[in-house]
C-alpha cells in the first residue's frame, strides 16, 4: 500500500539514481488521480467507460505524442483513477524534424534527481525531453482542460472544487520503471493489457480509501 507524507497517499519513487531520464529506451510509468479518486469513469465488461473528465485525459493523453517525436507510446491503459503506459524515447536519429512543442503550462523547472551538467549552480532541473519533462507537461495539460470544463459546467464532481497547484488533480509524484529486456517488456504490456479485467482486485482501486 502506498505510504502517507503530511496525510496523503503518495506512489513512492523508484527513479534511478544517476539515470538519465531522457536517453533512449523504455519506461513503464503509472500515475494516479489524487487520493485514488475514481473520477474518470468506471470499469464494464472488462472495459474502461470514460465521463467527460476521462475523454479529456484520453485526448490530451493522445495529442502528447502528436507533438512530441521524441516519444512513442507502445501501450497504454486509462483507468478510473490512474493510467499505466509503456513509453519508448526514440534515439535522435529516428525522431526526423525534431522541434517539440511544449505541452500545458510546464517549463524547465526545478525536480531532484536530474541533474544539468551545464548548469553553473548545477541545481536540479526537469531535463527536456525527458520522462518526467513529459509527465509534468501532461499533468498541467489536463489540470487546465479539467479546470476549463469545470467552468463550462461540466462538473462532475462538485465537492472536489477546482484543481489548482494547492488542489492537484493528479499525485505529484509518479512511478517509472525502466524496462530492460523482451522478458519484462512482455510481462508488463499484458499488465497492461488486462488492467481493466483485474480492476476488481487491483491495488491502486481501494488504496486511497
Amino acid at each position: 500500500m502506498p505510504k502517507k507524507y503530511k496525510n496523503r497517499y503518495r506512489i513512492q519513487s523508484h527513479r534511478k539514481p544517476g539515470w538519465d531520464y531522457s536517453a533512449p529506451g523504455q519506461y513503464f510509468i503509472t500515475f494516479v488521480v489524487q487520493k485514488h479518486r475514481c473520477i474518470l469513469g468506471h470499469i464494464h465488461n472488462d472495459e474502461m467507460i470514460y465521463n467527460d473528465w476521462g475523454k479529456i485525459i484520453l485526448t490530451e493523453w493522445l495529442k502528447s505524442f502528436e507533438i512530441r517525436n521524441e516519444l512513442f507510446c507502445d501501450i497504454f491503459q486509462i483507468m478510473p483513477n490512474h493510467l499505466h503506459a509503456i513509453i519508448t524515447i526514440i534515439p535522435a536519429a529516428g525522431r526526423g524534424n525534431d522541434g517539440v512543442q511544449p505541452h500545458g503550462r510546464v517549463a524547465l523547472q526545478e525536480n531532484p534527481g536530474e541533474i544539468n551538467p551545464h548548469s553553473k549552480k548545477n541545481h536540479p532541473i526537469r531535463k527536456p525531453k525527458s520522462i518526467s519533462s513529459f509527465i509534468a507537461g501532461f499533468k498541467s495539460a489536463t489540470n487546465t482542460e479539467i479546470d476549463n470544463a469545470i467552468d463550462a459546467g461540466i462538473n462532475l464532481f462538485p465537492e472536489f472544487g477546482k484543481f489548482n497547484r494547492n488542489n492537484h488533480f493528479w499525485q505529484p509524484n509518479y512511478h517509472d520503471h525502466i524496462i530492460r529486456n523482451e522478458s519484462s517488456y512482455n510481462r508488463i504490456f499484458n499488465y497492461i493489457k488486462s488492467n481493466p479485467k483485474n480492476w476488481k482486485n487491483d491495488s491502486l482501486k481501494n488504496s486511497g480509501k
